[in-house]
């Protein structure tokens, strides 16, 4: 069975840093492309950055420079460093991996992030 389960939101002022992290079980990680998206209310979901197996990274130009995803594949473990953090980041983060074999994905069921002073 399949698990993708994130842990690390929560509340946050402006400027400050969050780690996220999103660990996966029943895969073969190392297959998998690694997603983070975001879904603030009101608003479709959008993806946030990716990091493929060999570890190379794709952000979208809001988080360029303050947002890092990296992985730990001995971890199954893939992670979204945040940093400056502005009121705009506040949604919910969830986790997607994406098998580059198969074509199937998986998603985690979310963790809420909000920034606010």
């Amino acid at each position: 069975q399949v698990q993708v389960v994130e842990s690390g939101g929560g509340l946050v002022q402006p400027g400050g840093s969050l780690r996220l992290s999103c660990t996966a079980s029943g895969i073969i990680f190392s297959n998998h492309a690694m997603h983070w998206y975001r879904q603030a209310p009101g608003k479709e979901r959008e993806l946030v950055a990716v990091i493929t197996p060999a570890g190379s990274t794709n952000y979208v130009d809001t988080v360029k420079g303050r947002f890092t995803i990296s992985r730990d594949n001995a971890k199954n473990t893939v992670y979204l460093q945040m940093s400056s953090l502005k009121p705009e980041d506040t949604a919910v983060y969830y986790c997607n991996a994406y098998d580059l074999h198969s074509a199937r994905y998986y998603w985690g069921q979310g963790t809420q992030v909000t920034v606010s002073s």
